[in-house]
């Protein structure tokens, strides 16, 4: 029974786990999704949603603790400028785990990661496969060359 468990141990020790979930942080902020394992998911869910969290606040305290966890001037930048005034009003719940299926090779659940608000636009586009046909084109008739509207 998995009573009073704090985290998933993913198979490695703590200082890997931790270094995988920072790693994976600063690719989900960097790039608002990534594809990775559904235990993967999860676990990284809790620990961006407390980074996000301190983001919202915008102090230097709360930098400090981001950047104890986030290793990227770059991400940690986006975060405190982007991602922090985007998720302000929200009172969690940033991020949103979509599970794919199985992976292929191991048989591995796999899911992705991605930020609440963050998702690509798409727009409709016509098939690539089919042209539209062409319609033909016909050549308005000749005016008489008195017509033409030239002034002498």
């Amino acid at each position: 029974m998995r009573h009073r468990m704090d985290h998933r141990k993913l198979g490695r020790t703590t200082e890997h786990r931790i270094a995988l979930l920072r790693n994976q942080t600063v690719s989900l902020i960097r790039h608002d999704r990534i594809k990775t394992t559904l235990a993967k998911a999860k676990e990284l869910r809790r620990f961006v949603e407390k980074i996000i969290t301190l983001a919202k606040k915008d102090t230097l305290h709360a930098r400090r603790l981001c950047a104890q966890d986030v290793h990227d001037p770059e991400a940690l930048k986006k975060l405190f400028s982007v991602l922090g005034p985007l998720y302000a009003q929200r009172p969690g719940g940033y991020t949103r785990v979509l599970k794919l299926g199985v992976r292929r090779g191991d048989g591995a659940e796999e899911a992705i990661v991605e930020l609440v608000g963050r998702e690509p636009k798409f727009e409709a586009k016509a098939p690539k496969g089919k042209k539209a046909p062409k319609k033909e084109e016909t050549k308005p008739a000749e005016a008489p060359e008195a017509d033409k509207g030239e002034t002498s």
